[in-house]
This record gives C-alpha cells, structure tokens and sequence, in this order.
C-alpha cells in the first residue's frame, strides 16, 4: 500500500507536533521546578534554624527555611487575615510584629489561625501575647498567601481584619523597619502556660500546594496530542492511496 503525500495535511502535523511538544516540554519544565521546590522545602526542614538577625537578608535566599526569632510581641499591632478556613471551619489568620532584640528591626509572624465568630463577624477569640523576650521558630515565606480581595482594601491599622498584607504593608503603615519575608510559628507559645487562651491558636500550616503530578499529566496529553497529529496524518494518507 503506498503512501500518498499531501503538502496542506502535512504542515498542519507539521504545527500540530510543534505545538505539542512545545507545550509538553513546558510542562516538564514546571514539573522539576516543582521537583526542585520540593527539595528545597525538604532541605529547610531538615536543616538546623537560621537565626534572623537586623541584617537585612534577601527573601528569596531563606524562603522556606525553618529560622529563628528572638525579640518581643509588638501586642499593640496585630492583624487578622480574613477568609483563612482551617479543617472546614471559617477564621482568620493572626499577623504580629516582633522587634528584634537589640535593634529596630521587625519580622512579620503569622502567629496561627483563630475561628471566626459566626453569630458576630467581628468578634474575635481570646488570645495571650506574652510579655517581655520570646524565641520564635517557624518557617520563613515570601507571604501568606493572597486572596480574591472582596471590596475596597481596608488601610491597615491596629486590629484591623483584612483580606490581605504583607510585611511591605506593614512596613508602610508603620514606619518601621521589616524583613521582606514573614514567619509561620511552629513553636508553641510556652509563656503563656498550660490551658491559657493562647492555646487558640492553631499552627499546622498548609503545604505549599506544588501540583508536579498535575504538570506531569499535562505534559503526557500534549505528547499524546503530537503523537496522535503524526498518526492521523499517516492514517489518512494511507487510507487515501488505497482509494485511488
């Protein structure tokens, strides 16, 4: 059975191919970028806490990376994200300052999650903030997370609650110095004492959502779509001489 070539079907498997593995290649591209984050997250928690410090450090340099904080709770601002569900429950998540001992130099520190009040949105559980030096330890991220911001943007302000923030916000409405990053705590409160309200507060983070199988499978379709593009050419090529 001989194969008859035709100019027109040939280039459109032609692009289709290109476009095929192009877009396949891209996806496994992103896959071992979110191979790659997976490493890197796994070599923070597995590597002993840097020690943050008033020298400035590049956020992109210790993202992910378990750190530790010595300083005290700026009490006096705190700020609660909005719209932070934890395990199917609405809440909020807890943002507080704390100065670095023995200098101006701040950290934004997602302190936990705290429930929402469902009869009273603006009601918000009880908490403690100890007092005096504290050590912190906790994962460094760029920010903690953004979400579909509902309305007008609230300035930020002492106790304000807010759909979104950041230490550059922070930073801005303050005055103050920051670290371009902010800190999930991992550690518990330990001044604030067996059964006190600090225990409130949840700390089992989420995961950084990194989708490889998802990257993988959509690299596996356009392959698939090339490879089909080749074989529908051939087929009908075929299919063609053997009518004629």
């Amino acid at each position: 059975m001989a194969f008859r070539f035709r100019l027109i079907p040939f280039l459109a498997t032609v692009v289709l191919v290109a476009i095929g593995v192009a877009a396949g290649r891209w996806q496994d591209g992103r896959a071992a970028q979110k191979l790659a984050l997976e490493a890197r997250l796994a070599a923070g928690n597995a590597a002993a806490p840097l020690a943050l410090g008033a020298a400035p450090v590049a956020a992109a340099e210790v993202e992910f990376r378990r750190v530790r904080l010595q300083g005290e709770w700026v009490a006096g601002w705190p700020l609660y994200l909005d719209n932070r569900p934890h395990a199917g429950r609405p809440g909020f998540y807890l943002l507080m300052p704390l100065r670095l001992a023995g200098s101006e130099m701040h950290v934004l520190v997602a302190r936990g999650w705290l429930p929402r009040d469902m009869a009273d949105r603006s009601k918000l559980p009880a908490y403690a903030t100890p007092a005096g030096p504290v050590t912190v330890e906790g994962i460094a991220r760029l920010a903690p997370g953004q979400v579909m911001q509902l309305g007008q943007a609230a300035p930020l302000a002492p106790g304000a609650i807010v759909q979104n923030a950041d230490a550059a916000a922070f930073a801005a409405a303050t005055g103050w110095r920051f670290q371009p990053l902010v800190v999930e705590q991992a550690t518990p409160d330990a001044a604030a004492g067996a059964g006190a309200p600090a225990e409130v507060l949840q700390r089992d983070w989420p995961a950084p959502a990194l989708g490889v199988d998802k990257h993988k499978g959509y690299a596996f379709q356009w392959y698939a779509l090339a490879a089909m593009a080749v074989l529908f050419f051939v087929f009908t090529g075929l299919r063609k001489s053997a009518k004629h």
